[in-house]
């Protein structure tokens, strides 16, 4: 089963290349968890002088609850990376929890 991905971006047009690197990073999450029903990727860009200014909020949804993370980096690249492997712990954690009571 392949996850949707749904990339929301309020007040800026993403790239295309953006939206397949985001769709790429995601899919590997399907190897450690294979129950992702869908992922809502929201990017926004925060109106400050620094150079971390790109937000990156990716709502994972699966069986027993939603996993929520949010990232600010300089790039949506970087905060995509980073979203996906604080996600890839979450996952690893919870399928060792579901082990645990079979």
């Amino acid at each position: 089963m392949i996850m949707k991905v749904n990339v929301q971006t309020p007040n800026f047009a993403a790239k295309d290349a953006l939206i397949l690197f985001i769709e790429k990073r995601l899919s590997k999450l399907e190897q450690f968890y294979s129950k992702i029903i869908f992922a809502d990727v929201f990017l926004k860009v925060q109106k400050t002088s620094e150079k971390q200014n790109k937000t990156v909020e990716i709502l994972l949804s699966i069986p027993g609850g939603d996993l929520i993370v949010k990232k600010e980096a300089k790039t949506f690249e970087e905060g995509t990376d980073e979203c996906v492997q604080s996600l890839e712990r979450q996952l690893k954690k919870r399928k060792q929890k579901q082990r645990a009571f079979l």
